[in-house]
């Protein structure tokens, strides 16, 4: 199971990125990135990146992260891999006709990807619940 949730964790994550680099007219900082890299005929599905797959990759992202959280019990961990995700969808939704939140949308991307790669190289491990149990007792 946490093979699976670690996979979905970084389809959830690429996946934002990739439709965020889609949107050459919402983000031009990521559209320069995206021409850079030969990823500039992603422009032309702008309208489905950002209308479906942005949000459901976040979704994604979100809900396997806030699992994680709880599976882990890492707290400033779990904290930081949902802030990412989190951000992400209230820029789309809520927050999206005030101007500093393109400055929050590409804050949460580069958290995500940091997360995404802090987990790669230093995977959380889980905590006993046997001896939370026997520490919360003495």
């Amino acid at each position: 199971m946490g093979r699976l949730v670690r996979a979905l964790g970084k389809v959830g994550a690429g996946g934002v990125v990739i439709a965020a680099l889609s949107c050459t007219a919402c983000f031009p900082a990521l559209g320069v990135l995206a021409a850079g890299l030969g990823l500039g005929f992603l422009s032309q599905f702008e309208g489905v990146a950002i209308n479906k797959l942005l949000p459901l990759f976040a979704g994604l992202a979100l809900v396997v992260n806030c699992y994680g959280w709880v599976q882990h019990r890492r707290h400033w961990r779990g904290l930081l891999s949902v802030l990412g995700p989190l951000g992400v969808m209230l820029t789309l939704y809520p927050l999206w006709q005030y101007g500093w939140s393109t400055n929050l949308f590409y804050a949460s991307l580069v958290l995500i990807v940091g997360v995404s790669f802090l987990d790669l190289i230093w995977p959380p491990k889980q905590v006993c619940a046997l001896s939370d149990k026997m520490s919360g007792a003495s």
